[in-house]
């Protein structure tokens, strides 16, 4: 069977405490970009208060009102670090779960979802953890830079990027109808006047900028640029830049 475990991600476990009655997506909502209180999984966000990308992961829906973040492993204890911040007195658990593991794959596969941001991305399943799989990292990575799609902290940075210069809008990573959250309000003025003036864009190693440039990929022969919008040439722009994010692909 072809390898399809990520190793270098990992699932974060919010739940409710026994007999505490307390709604763990109503918790979330109030701080992620997404709404989690609709059909999942979703890819969603942590902003700053300036609306600038803290960490990005996908939420799926977990047993007896829990919620599983499918997320970057080095960045998994400092999520559930920043969660527990906000979570006060509330009787919720939040803590990695060593026993479950992220899948990929580009074909369907059965009890898999297809990747919230681009169907084309391929399919996403947590499954019980197995420490002798093979890992399929690599292939993820290709296959994503492929397709133009940034994510992460290396890509992201950490309170680096406003998250729609992160093309958060284009692949469904926040929704402008659900209410408030952090960094909602730098985000949504942004939206609504159309300030985006810079994305990250996957451009072949060879054309970026230097100046422009967040990280590089040599083995796979990509950089990420956080370019302004009209040095964005034609030939860069990924097909799905372009299109509806209620249509996408």
């Amino acid at each position: 069977m072809t390898a399809s475990q990520l190793c270098l991600r990992a699932v974060i476990r919010l739940s409710p405490r026994v007999d505490s009655g307390e709604d763990v997506a109503a918790f979330l909502q109030g701080l992620v970009t997404s709404d989690v209180q609709q059909a999942l999984p979703v890819w969603t966000a942590l902003l700053s208060p300036q609306g600038k990308a803290l960490f990005d992961f996908f939420v799926w829906p977990g047993e007896n009102g829990a919620l599983l973040l499918d997320c970057e492993a080095e960045v998994g204890e400092a999520i559930v670090k920043r969660l527990s911040l906000y979570r006060l007195r509330r009787a919720i658990d939040i803590a990695i779960d060593p026993t479950l593991t992220v899948h990929w794959s580009q074909d369907p596969q059965e009890n898999a979802s297809p990747d919230p941001r681009l169907e084309s991305l391929g399919w996403r399943w947590l499954a019980p953890a197995a420490p002798s799989a093979e890992c399929a990292d690599q292939a993820y990575l290709a296959h994503r830079l492929g397709l133009g799609v940034t994510e992460g902290r290396q890509d992201l940075g950490q309170d680096a990027t406003l998250w729609l210069e992160c093309n958060a809008v284009e692949l469904r990573g926040v929704s402008f109808t659900k209410g408030c959250y952090v960094g909602q309000e730098n985000t949504a003025r942004m939206n609504w006047r159309q300030k985006v003036n810079r994305r990250l864009i996957v451009v072949p190693l060879a054309q970026s900028d230097p100046k422009r440039q967040r990280t590089t990929y040599p083995e796979l022969g990509f950089a990420i640029d956080h370019r302004r919008i009209e040095d964005i040439t034609p030939e860069l722009r990924p097909a799905w830049l372009d299109l509806d994010p209620t249509t996408s692909a």
